[in-house]
């Protein structure tokens, strides 16, 4: 087995697999894992303006959790899925970078 063939591999593509060479930044890339919609993060920085549920609340969804202030603009940051609020891991007021937890649903 030569060198070259270290990086053949096969992709899968609508059902169709294809024989290729795989790049090393394809093997070691970051794999897709689908977001947790018991977890409501961030999507951009801003800063904490409402929260406007309490841990322990039932909520259902599309129902308001959060309101965060982004590039002058109010984002109402909705329930993804019916259940009760968890935890809420900020506080009013507080700046937030993109990808920090915010609130978890149960």
């Amino acid at each position: 087995m030569t060198s070259n063939d270290d990086n053949l591999g096969y992709l899968n593509i609508n059902s169709g697999l294809y024989k290729t060479h795989i790049s090393s930044s394809f093997k070691n890339r970051k794999l897709y894992n689908p977001a947790d919609p018991k977890l409501i993060l961030s999507f951009i920085p801003g800063t904490i303006i409402d929260i406007l549920v309490k841990e322990g609340q039932d909520v259902e969804k599309g129902e308001d959790l959060m309101i965060l202030d982004a590039m002058k603009m109010k984002n109402r940051l909705k329930s993804s899925m019916k259940g009760r609020v968890k935890k809420i891991a900020v506080e009013k007021g507080a700046r937030v970078p993109k990808g920090v937890l915010l609130i978890e649903l149960e």
